[in-house]
């Protein structure tokens, strides 16, 4: 059963915690993001809660019978009736300004009550016409500084997370491939590929008899709304973002899986080879123009038919492997493939362990026992408990101080000692802007594993971040340089640093460099993967986990990897325990 309705419930409850927060109401903000945290985190779809009763919908922490009504509203209905009279009183785009860098909910509210603004491009308008620096609190700076940052909040309203739209994908998959009509599905486009953020969710569908196939289609339950629809195509709203279907007979289901799996510049590249050879290649096949059908009636079938039921079909015509999706950018895989040079890539099932999480001692929500019980049933070798230190960037009271990561240190030897893999105790440090460390060294000295990791200064230019970074790298505690931008997709850029100088630095300190796995961070990217390989650095792909759900996300860090051509040995946690202690040491 999917986790999306967990996610849909946290959504709204998130929303009306900000239109709550933007008239200013007390209190019932912090209850709704509270229990949207919880709602996420919790490892029983929310359905399956409400089938039980609400008396089981408030065994979520946070929820009780208020929150428990609307969960169970939610499900049943599709719609909560408080959110939709908040949509009502404050009738604004809040996900798209909010998107904005130093937008809240309050400012929101502010710019609606006095200029009106509900949308982007009123609230670009506005910026424009030097309408709100002459808002009571607000100025010329701030004015700038959102005329500045509203390209990138437009930009990230345009793209889907890999988190939030693979996870649909896969439901939809499970659900055609139960159906009759259908024999083979798969997605294609960027999402295939694993791009770190996505335009819409493709999925292609192998059957004899299209019209049937896209029926199934529109029978699938999460189908909230039917945007178009045709013989061999169909697009649906599902789960919040669009959804679109190409239905191909059989026989060329490989050929169109190969051709909407792009990228357009993989696919150029490929044609061109293929008309080097006399050959045309396309989304019904590979053929051999030499041999031409006079039959051939629509121009795209235009002579022998080499191949098409498989994508190795199509890449065999022109003596190549074939090249895993990640790689398709263009970006050197097909001279590789050419030389028998592709590298040996990473795969999920490799990566032993997880050097990064969080519990109930920071700002996680689950107990170093139970984290450690996951991890267990994961079926992983070890795992490292790194809580937040206190220091630049942590707010709220979250991070511990050298004398509670001592107090943690016997806890955490505590549950190791019953746990059945070994557990590490680290902490994640913060790097100040100088390069140095939140914690003391001594502390530090103590530890298995430190993790230093930016959070804040985040606006820092290219130099002064590589000489903050580097310094970092070169404590002589650091292990693994945690999320190096600091960047959130979709949210915030982070720092941009010279990522060669860091992974020459790396490569030199014996620190990995981390593949934050969680998909909102997916930081390193893999582009910065890459440059780490090349330059001999080892990559750590890590969750960051703050509850067992997000442990889930290795899968990203993992596919992260696999587009920056990372291999095994590439990676410090797909070594064994005893070659990661060694590392360590």
């Amino acid at each position: 059963m999917s986790r999306n309705r967990n996610a849909e419930v946290a959504a709204r409850f998130e929303e009306m915690a900000d239109l709550l927060e933007a008239r200013d109401v007390e209190y019932k903000p912090r209850s709704y993001r509270r229990a949207a945290e919880n709602v996420r985190e919790c490892q029983t779809p929310v359905e399956a809660l409400v089938a039980e009763g609400t008396s089981a919908v408030k065994r979520i922490d946070g929820v009780g019978d208020a929150l428990a009504a609307k969960i169970v509203e939610y499900v049943e209905t599709g719609e909560i009736e408080e959110l939709a009279e908040l949509r009502d009183q404050l009738p604004v785009d809040m996900a798209a300004l909010t998107s904005v860098e130093g937008v809240g909910p309050k400012t929101v509210g502010t710019l609606y009550e006095t200029l009106g603004i509900t949308t982007l491009d009123e609230l670009e308008a506005a910026a424009e016409a030097n309408e709100i620096r002459e808002i009571s609190g607000f100025g010329a700076k701030t004015e700038s500084n959102i005329l500045e940052n509203i390209p990138f909040a437009r930009q990230a309203q345009e793209r889907e997370l890999l988190g939030d739209a693979r996870p649909v994908a896969e439901e939809v998959l499970d659900y055609l491939r139960g159906t009759d009509p259908v024999g083979r599905a798969d997605v294609a486009g960027s999402l295939r590929r694993w791009r770190e953020t996505i335009g819409d969710v493709d999925v292609l569908v192998a059957s004899p008899d299209g019209e049937a196939a896209v029926e199934s289609v529109l029978d699938w339950d999460a189908a909230a709304d039917v945007i178009e629809s045709g013989t061999t195509k169909a697009s649906v709203r599902a789960r919040g973002m669009r959804v679109d279907f190409r239905v191909v007979v059989p026989d060329e289901f490989g050929a169109a899986l190969q051709y909407f799996t792009g990228s357009k510049a993989h696919n150029v590249h490929l044609r061109n080879l293929a008309i080097d050879r006399d050959l045309k290649m396309n989304e019904y096949g590979v053929f051999d123009s030499s041999e031409v059908d006079d039959d051939d009636d629509d121009g795209q079938r235009v002579g022998r038919r080499l191949g098409g039921e498989t994508e190795a079909e199509m890449y065999d015509a022109l003596d190549l492997p074939v090249i895993p999706p990640e790689l398709r950018e263009d970006r050197g895989e097909i001279e590789a493939a050419q030389a028998g040079e592709l590298p040996d890539l990473l795969t999920e099932g490799e990566v032993r362990g997880d050097l990064h999480t969080h519990t109930d001692w920071s700002d996680g929500t689950e107990s170093v026992e139970t984290m450690i019980e996951a991890a267990a049933e994961r079926g992983d070798d070890y795992l490292a408990i790194t809580d937040h230190a206190t220091g630049p960037g942590m707010v709220g009271g979250v991070g511990l101080d050298d004398e509670e990561l001592r107090e943690q240190m016997d806890a955490v030897a505590t549950a190791a000692a019953d746990a059945g893999i070994e557990v590490l105790h680290g902490v994640e440090a913060n790097v100040d802007g100088s390069g140095d460390l939140s914690v003391g060294d001594d502390v530090l000295a103590e530890l298995d594993i430190v993790i230093a990791s930016p959070h804040s200064g985040l606006g820092a230019d290219r130099e002064t971040a590589t000489e903050r970074l580097v310094g970092a790298i070169e404590h002589p505690e650091t292990d693994v340089l945690g999320h190096p931008t600091g960047r959130l997709i979709n949210d915030r850029p982070g720092l941009s640093p010279d990522v060669e100088r860091l992974a020459t630095a790396a490569a030199d300190a014996g620190v990995a460099l981390e593949v934050n796995a969680n998909p909102h961070r997916l930081d390193l990217n893999d582009e910065g993967v890459r440059t780490a390989v090349e330059a001999g650095a080892t990559v750590a792909i890590d969750t960051d986990a703050h509850g067992i759900v997000e442990l889930e996300f290795r899968r990203y860090g993992v596919h992260t990897a696999r587009r920056g051509w990372a291999e095994t040995n590439d990676v410090l946690n797909a070594r064994s325990l005893a070659d990661l202690r060694a590392w360590l040491e």
